[in-house]
């Protein structure tokens, strides 16, 4: 079963920023090696799902032309909102995936401390969609906590096992530390071509 909204809910009511996301170091350099591991200095419209109150959401948005963020609770929306109010193209909505899975396609999907909280099935909708919603050549990066919490049904490690076996992705960057694991994935072409590395692009091999 995937984690109840409940214990979202619970968590905000305690706190506006229940994780410590804005006065952690562990958060700021992790957002910065998420941000190091995008192989494209700019992308056309990204996606951020679970954005919490904006932290890496403020970060995306210096890389994106077009960002929609979203979470499942309202006062984190509003928060996320209220920290991007000046970035005319960064839209925050409150959404609960994958139900409410976004129209359109994205040439940057980020998956943020948000996959352990799916059971198998609700995990297997939520990479197909990602999957379906990613153009082709586009990047997904997933980062997640690696140690057990009783809220999460998986950790950072078991998911890398996992997202492996999803059809259209490419691994392209896998970083991982004794607190996280940081993948880059690359969707295969519908000829099956796979995505161009940074260096091929700018022809240095």
């Amino acid at each position: 079963m995937n984690t109840p909204a409940s214990y979202f809910e619970t968590m905000y009511q305690h706190s506006p920023d229940p994780w410590h996301l804005a006065d952690r170091w562990y958060e700021q350099r992790k957002y910065a090696l998420t941000l190091a591991a995008l192989p494209e200095p700019l992308y056309r419209r990204a996606f951020e799902p679970a954005c919490s109150v904006g932290e890496l959401t403020t970060r995306l948005a210096e890389r994106c032309e077009s960002l929609l963020a979203c979470d499942r609770v309202a006062s984190a929306v509003a928060t996320a909102a209220h920290r991007t109010a000046g970035l005319s193209h960064v839209r925050v909505e409150q959404r609960t995936l994958p139900e409410e899975w976004p129209e359109g396609t994205f040439d940057l999907i980020v998956l943020s401390e948000l996959l352990y909280y799916f059971d198998a099935a609700g995990l297997d909708l939520l990479m197909r969609r990602t999957v379906a919603a990613l153009e082709p050549g586009g990047t997904l990066v997933t980062v997640h906590w690696n140690h057990p919490v009783d809220e999460h049904l998986a950790t950072g490690t078991e998911l890398a096992r996992v997202l492996a076996e999803v059809p259209g992705l490419l691994l392209t960057a896998d970083h991982r530390e004794a607190d996280f694991v940081l993948q880059a994935f690359g969707r295969v072409g519908p000829d099956g071509s796979r995505p161009v590395s940074v260096a091929e692009r700018e022809g240095l091999t």
